[in-house]
């Protein structure tokens, strides 16, 4: 299988990196095209089996999957020289662009996969969202199991794209400025700024892992550390009082 990553910013690099790490793709299996030289030397040095090219022709030319990782206004500029058709399968990570709008761009049978990775894809810990658009089960599989290999995917339809890319790509932002406002209050209390970068690291990998189980519920494990009486409970009916859930809630449905 060959696979054509077109872009080697910050989405497709970190595909291009995810890819040639994994078990499913070989290097050499991998060309990723770019304008400009300097990201590709970066990847070329990483790994040397790799292809790179400035031409996205030549990228394309006896790919089985093409992967689109270019800003949402660049797609028709991309696609229409390439013509693209059956059976390559087409990849676009550009948000925003829909399946109907990528048809206008290649033949319109072609079988097409929308992705949406966070930026937690550098660290192959990515929440990755996958659509899919005239696509068999084996192959829907393969994107799955592709992206899989750099976190974790889930298969949705085009039109949930939307509120989940609120929760993931937009949510890890919001993840962060909680981050950033509980290290202020580290730093407060006497804390050194790493030190309470690194707690709240390591607490939120724990609440990471925990609510990745099955049966997990984010109500159940708050009961368990909320003791009557005790401090934990004081400080959540603070943020419940200054409107905590609200401010998630209308953030991430600013996001839609």
């Amino acid at each position: 299988m060959r696979i054509a990553i077109i872009g080697a910013g910050n989405m497709g690099g970190a595909i291009a990196r995810g890819l040639a790490k994994g078990s499913f793709i070989k290097e050499e299996e991998l060309t990723v095209s770019n304008p400009s030289n300097g990201k590709l030397e970066r990847l070329k040095a990483e790994f040397p089996r790799l292809h790179t090219t400035n031409s996205n022709q030549e990228a394309v030319m006896g790919a089985d999957i093409v992967i689109l990782a270019v800003k949402p206004w660049k797609v028709e500029e991309v696609l229409v020289p390439l013509q693209l058709h059956r059976p390559q399968i087409l990849v676009s990570v550009a948000a925003g662009v829909t399946f109907e709008a990528l048809k206008h761009y290649v033949a319109t049978d072609m079988t097409l996969f929308r992705v949406i990775p966070n930026t937690a894809i550098a660290e192959g810990a990515s929440m990755t969202l996958i659509a899919a658009c005239n696509a068999t089960t084996e192959q829907t599989d393969l994107q799955l199991l592709l992206f899989n290999e750099m976190g974790l995917s889930i298969l949705l339809e085009e039109k949930q794209l939307s509120c989940a890319t609120a929760l993931t790509s937009c949510g890890i932002a919001y993840v962060f400025k909680y981050v950033q406002a509980a290290m202020q209050a580290g730093v407060e209390g006497g804390l050194r700024p790493k030190e309470a970068q690194r707690m709240l690291a390591q607490t939120l990998k724990g609440a990471a892992e925990i609510l990745l189980k099955e049966d997990a519920h984010p109500s159940v494990e708050i009961d368990k550390v909320t003791t009557p009486g005790g401090i934990t409970i004081k400080g959540v009916n603070e943020l419940e009082h200054n409107g905590f859930s609200s401010a998630v809630i209308k953030a991430i449905k600013a996001s839609l």
